[in-house]
């Protein structure tokens, strides 16, 4: 990857554009991030550097966490994340970086946690459906229902669905458009929505997808089977013809 930041959701709101219409825009408070440590291949095999995010008092850091920010030699900060960067030779412990990093039009993905939704049925977990609810159904309308095999397995094999904790987990939000960068109030504006609460940590990055702009009239299809196209042979009313 060639940039990447910490950040903090703050929440959503919507803007309008250019052409007057409304855009749904997550507002992220990100950074200032300070290089923490920095990893070379000669030493560790690969280079990397680590951030930190959000300053912390002492007592609140466990002794090895807070040895190790004093070891570099910056201020404690409460969360760390270490990113591949393609130029981590030109950061050094110390610097700092800041939202700026990003610039409007650049393609971003976006790490978070999703929301915790507690323990759920497997109707709201995995979109199954109900049970019949007439001729003597019962009570169970919202229940698995039966799932045992017969004789032979004799088991349930491993992934079925069922009902359990939901949410808390680790997602990513590919291809989201920067739509303003401030650096001054450490603040970038996304399209669309990002994993996580109010306040809940994320992680940008620049996007994995390779990003395409299409040339004039590549929408317009010469394939003759495709409904793109001015006369489809497979219709009847062009076999008419």
């Amino acid at each position: 990857m060639k940039k990447a930041i910490i950040g903090k959701k703050v929440g959503m709101t919507q803007i309008f554009d250019e052409a007057g219409k409304v855009v749904p825009v997550t507002v992220i408070e990100a950074g200032p991030c300070v290089v923490v440590q920095k990893r070379t291949a000669d030493k560790e095999g690969y280079t990397s550097v680590q951030f930190g995010f959000e300053d912390q008092t002492g007592r609140k850091l466990s002794k090895p966490e807070k040895g190790h920010l004093e070891k570099s030699g910056v201020s404690l900060k409460k969360y760390l994340k270490e990113f591949r960067l393609e130029d981590c030779a030109s950061l050094n412990v110390g610097d700092v970086v800041s939202a700026g990093v990003f610039a409007e039009g650049d393609k971003v993905d976006v790490t978070g946690i999703s929301k915790g939704k507690g323990y759920q049925g497997v109707i709201k977990r995995w979109n199954a459906q109900r049970t019949p609810t007439s001729h003597g159904g019962g009570p169970v309308h919202r229940h698995a229902g039966s799932m045992g095999s017969s004789s032979d397995p004799s088991r349930i094999f491993p992934g079925k669905i069922g009902a359990g904790h939901m949410g808390t987990e680790q997602v990513t939000v590919q291809n989201l458009d920067v739509v303003k960068v401030d650096p001054e109030l450490n603040m970038i504006v996304v399209r669309g929505a990002i994993p996580g609460p109010k306040g809940g940590i994320v992680y940008l990055k620049n996007t994995v997808k390779n990003v395409k702009s299409k040339g004039t009239g590549a929408a317009v299809s010469t394939n003759p089977q495709k409904a793109s196209a001015r006369v489809n042979p497979q219709k009847a009313s062009a076999r008419k013809r």
